[in-house]
């Protein structure tokens, strides 16, 4: 069984070697809950990393959003490039829920748009779970969601090895179990192909596919192969004698138990009709009924239906009000409570995971009422806080700013340890950064002038080719301001909610590449990004008390700045709040801090370099590869995820520039076909 091997030029510092060791000592003495509390660019991350090194537990990390979670989980892959990281978050490019709304008889449709890779990221992260130890997941608040149970999941698998006695026709008829669709003229992932003999089949959750070759019933050969290119894969040009294939889809019905199952949907059917033609509500006895009846009969037929999962208490055998299956069962699972969960700036996340649960269940409800779902509907939801705590077995807050709940759980929990462990109260703190880096200094200035005077910030930073964060109140504010920059020739542009995920990436990219001296946002330039070119954070209407300039919400947002050496920040107020005056106390604690250790050290601050790294999702507009290649976007790595067609303007191009196919083919051998 691999273990986790941690793979970086660093060695951790005093502060981080203190830290690991505390938070490990911790976990063997039984601590449920600690805390990290950790300035901006103290290299958390890298201190989480060696705490799951050591301690050889898979883990599971929780962000707030899919931004920060993507940025969580390339670092964790590179950090651990021999194990198995992955990326757990919602599939949507496009989500409309399903809904009703009674006011104007409106009925909804539910309505998406699935991102192929990132479903398979999902696949790959349960089929990991089930399959290796040395398991990392990096999620969003997916992971408390609906997902199936892990047992049943694990039960619809396909195994196959060399000198096996089977059909082609079992084999077939297996893959249509498990939700693979055959695909002789479109292989992609989830699908099968057949000639003669051979059995090609493209697992949902991973980037090989596999050949399977009969010869007079008996599988004579398996092979993996790049399903692009045809190519035996670089690690399997000596035979493969055995493969377990896992399902494409979380949600599958178990054909043995469909009949008894279905014999219950229908019964609750039929007690639902009954509950609306009782009451003279002849029209929603209606829909339910024709609703049920349809799906039940693509149940029969398939052993699937679109939106299957709101019969998902059924086919789980769960009782009414019981929690679902979700990702944290898949760890519980097969490690019981042997597995570790982080959860990544833990003011943002907890209040997150806590909201989920009832914002899902009002338009459920709704759904119920006027016959368009039965009442087990309202069991396809997410976890309640409660039932998440009581489901995992520890947690690792991390954060520069941990709120009251998270200390005071963490104080709680050490109490109950032994007095050694018991030092630190339960939270960790790490406020040195490896590169010396002291917290950026705090400049106050007039509102009246803010604009004009950012304007001429914005300059001076450029022109030392550095760059600006501003954030402001409402998305309007960002629009205009980063509307009337441009007007004054600045490469400015803006971040809020309103912006697709993917965009943000690219926005925040193009950055760090020197397109843009400014860019502007709300709340969403705040926690875990790295932006070490990042030198100035302005902060307009510093003095207006409320959420958006709370204390946790301006020491996050001052924190962008910590990664370069001459970062600094400028909060445009007239008066001082106690929040203002208790984030300059926060801050100026820590820089006292800082500058001792840097004294006693002899440590020179230096900025904190950092890579920028290839996409992980590429959405479906970004079509000019050559474009991205060329502007440092994508790597030859990256490739592998396009098709042959695609790539011919940028091999010309590289023709042109003097790079050659074969320096292609060196770079990244499994384009060797194309040279």
């Amino acid at each position: 069984m691999p273990k986790f091997k941690l793979v970086s030029k660093y060695d951790p510092i005093d502060d981080q070697k203190n830290a690991i060791e505390n938070l490990c000592k911790g976990l063997d003495d039984g601590a449920a809950y600690q805390v990290l509390l950790g300035v901006t660019g103290s290299g958390k991350t890298f201190t989480i990393a060696n705490v799951i090194e050591k301690l050889q537990r898979p883990t599971l990390i929780i962000s707030h959003n899919k931004t920060l979670a993507g940025q969580l989980y390339q670092e964790f892959r590179d950090f651990f490039p021999e194990n198995a990281v992955s990326y757990f978050v919602s599939y949507y490019d496009y989500y409309q829920p399903e809904a009703y709304i009674p006011s104007t008889d409106t009925y909804i449709e539910k309505d998406s748009d699935i991102n192929e890779l990132i479903d398979k990221l999902r696949l790959s992260s349960t089929n990991n779970l089930l399959t290796r130890k040395d398991t990392i997941v990096v999620s969003s608040v997916s992971c408390i969601y609906n997902l199936g149970s892990p047992s049943e999941y694990g039960k619809f698998t396909m195994a196959v090895s060399v000198g096996m006695k089977t059909t082609r026709e079992q084999i077939i008829e297996r893959l249509i179990d498990i939700q693979y669709e055959r695909g002789d003229f479109g292989f992609h992932r989830g699908t099968f192909r057949i000639r003669g003999n051979i059995i090609d089949i493209y697992p949902a959750y991973q980037d090989e596919a596999v050949r399977i070759i009969l010869n007079n019933d008996t599988i004579a050969s398996i092979e993996l192969f790049n399903p692009i290119s045809g190519t035996l894969s670089t690690n399997s040009y000596q035979p493969t004698s055995k493969f377990v294939l896992y399902p494409s889809k979380h949600y599958i019905a178990d054909v043995s138990k469909n009949e008894d199952v279905i014999n219950n949907i229908m019964n609750d059917m039929g007690d639902r009709v009954k509950y609306f033609e009782k009451r003279g509500k002849l029209l929603e006895a209606q829909r339910i009924k024709q609703k049920v009846i349809y799906d039940m009969s693509m149940v029969k037929e398939l052993g699937y239906v679109k939106g299957i999962e709101n019969y998902s208490r059924y086919f789980d055998g769960r009782n009414p009000g019981d929690a679902p299956y979700t990702l944290l069962d898949y760890f519980s699972y097969p490690y019981n409570k042997d597995w570790l969960v982080i959860v990544d700036e833990s003011h943002m996340t907890f209040p997150q995971i806590r909201g989920m649960y009832n914002g899902d269940q009002s338009r459920k409800q709704t759904l119920i009422d006027y016959g368009f779902r039965l009442p087990a509907a309202i069991d396809n939801r997410p976890l309640k806080f409660e039932e998440f705590l009581r489901r995992i077995p520890n947690f690792i807050a991390t954060s520069a700013t941990p709120s009251e709940w998270e200390l005071s759980m963490a104080k709680e929990a050490a109490k109950s340890l032994r007095q050694k462990a018991k030092s630190n109260g339960g939270v960790v703190e790490q406020l040195v950064r490896p590169t010396g880096i002291i917290d950026p200094k705090i400049v106050i200035k007039p509102v009246d002038t803010q604009v004009s005077d950012v304007i001429s910030e914005i300059v001076k930073e450029k022109d030392l080719k550095r760059r600006t964060l501003v954030t402001t109140l409402t998305k309007k504010t960002a629009e205009d301001l980063t509307e009337y920059l441009k007007e004054k020739g600045l490469a400015v542009a803006y971040i809020h909610s309103d912006v697709d995920t993917l965009e943000r990436t690219d926005i925040l990219d193009d950055l760090r590449l020197g397109k843009y001296d400014c860019i502007i946002g709300v709340n969403l330039l705040r926690e875990g990004l790295d932006l070490p070119e990042v030198s100035l954070v302005a902060i307009l209407d510093a003095d207006k008390e409320g959420f958006l300039r709370s204390e946790v919400s301006l020491v996050q947002t001052m924190g962008r700045a910590a990664r370069h050496v001459d970062g600094r920040v400028i909060l445009y107020a007239d008066k001082l709040t106690n929040s203002i005056k208790n984030a300059m106390y926060e801050v100026e604690r820590r820089r006292k801090s800082q500058l001792n250790y840097n004294k006693r050290h002899n440590i020179i601050p230096r900025s904190i370099e950092k890579p920028i790294r290839e996409k992980i999702i590429i959405k479906q507009e970004d079509t000019d590869i050559e474009k991205l290649y060329l502007s440092e976007k994508l790597n030859l790595n990256s490739l592998e995820k396009f098709e042959k067609e695609d790539l011919t303007p940028l091999l010309n191009r590289m023709n042109t520039i003097g790079m050659s196919y074969e320096l292609l083919e060196r770079n990244s051998p499994q384009f060797a076909f194309l040279v």
